[in-house]
């Protein structure tokens, strides 16, 4: 009798585990992140960068100053590497420029190309006409969209980086030189070398970040209150299947 009795109590618990696992699974990268833009190629760019993500949706939010002013500026979250910016000793060939492969090492490959409209893919990584153009030298970018599923995976895995191209290294006011860039060799090193990078760390679960930048893997607190609810909802399945058993007894012992 007693094991009969046991059983349901058991299948509600174990019913349980896998809604909790479920829930914490796909929120893993929810929440919000920052990260403050270093200059690179000596380009004196700075600024910040959020996102905010929910579901396969984030929204993206990016204020920048000291960039070529008048000129486009490609901007892609980087992912799949270090998840870390790097520095301009990264310059293995010599040419005087961190160019965007020699960076890739810390920042990783395009995951999504932060156009100002249409697609945002890694294939218009160098839609130059879709790009942010640097009024007055500044950038305030916003838009919400879709992200992939690898964007989404590198966001949880804290290896998300943002970057900033193009910068006026012979300060000619133009995109310009003899050094032609490594991703398309029609264009100067200057259109396409990274400019500013900025690690994505999380900052706050949930609410779109405040102030300076955080430091570290920021707040756990969404998922330490999944967690709780889960185990909640475990006691208290426990506690009705015992109700039921120590019930289920006494009529037992009564007849």
């Amino acid at each position: 009798m007693r094991k009969a009795f046991a059983l349901p109590t058991v299948a509600i618990a174990a019913a349980a585990f896998p809604l909790l696992t479920m829930s914490a699974a796909s929120a893993a990268h929810d929440g919000s992140y920052q990260g403050d833009l270093g200059a690179l190629n000596g380009s004196g760019v700075s600024g910040t960068g959020m996102v905010t993500l929910e579901g396969n949706s984030a929204t993206v939010m990016i204020e920048a100053s000291g960039l070529l002013a008048g000129s486009p500026h490609a901007q892609h979250f980087h992912i799949g590497a270090k998840g870390e910016c790097p520095t301009d000793a990264a310059d293995t060939d010599g040419d005087g420029f961190l160019s965007t492969t020699e960076g890739a090492p810390a920042y990783g490959a395009i995951g999504t190309s932060l156009t100002t409209e249409g697609d945002t893919s890694p294939d218009s990584g160098l839609a130059i006409d879709r790009f942010p153009t640097a009024e007055g030298g500044t950038v305030s970018y916003e838009r919400t969209f879709e992200i992939s599923t690898e964007v989404q995976e590198s966001f949880a895995a804290g290896t998300a980086v943002l970057v900033l191209h193009g910068v006026d290294k012979n300060g000619s006011g133009a995109y310009d030189g003899d050094v032609m860039s490594d991703l398309d060799p029609s264009l100067p090193m200057e259109a396409t070398a990274p400019a500013a990078c900025a690690p994505l760390t999380m900052a706050q679960m949930g609410t779109t970040p405040a102030g300076g930048a955080e430091t570290g893997a920021g707040s756990t607190a969404g998922v330490e209150e999944q967690a709780a609810m889960g185990v909640g909802a475990l006691a208290l399945a426990g506690a009705a299947g015992a109700g039921a058993l120590a019930y289920r007894r006494r009529q037992a012992d009564q007849a």
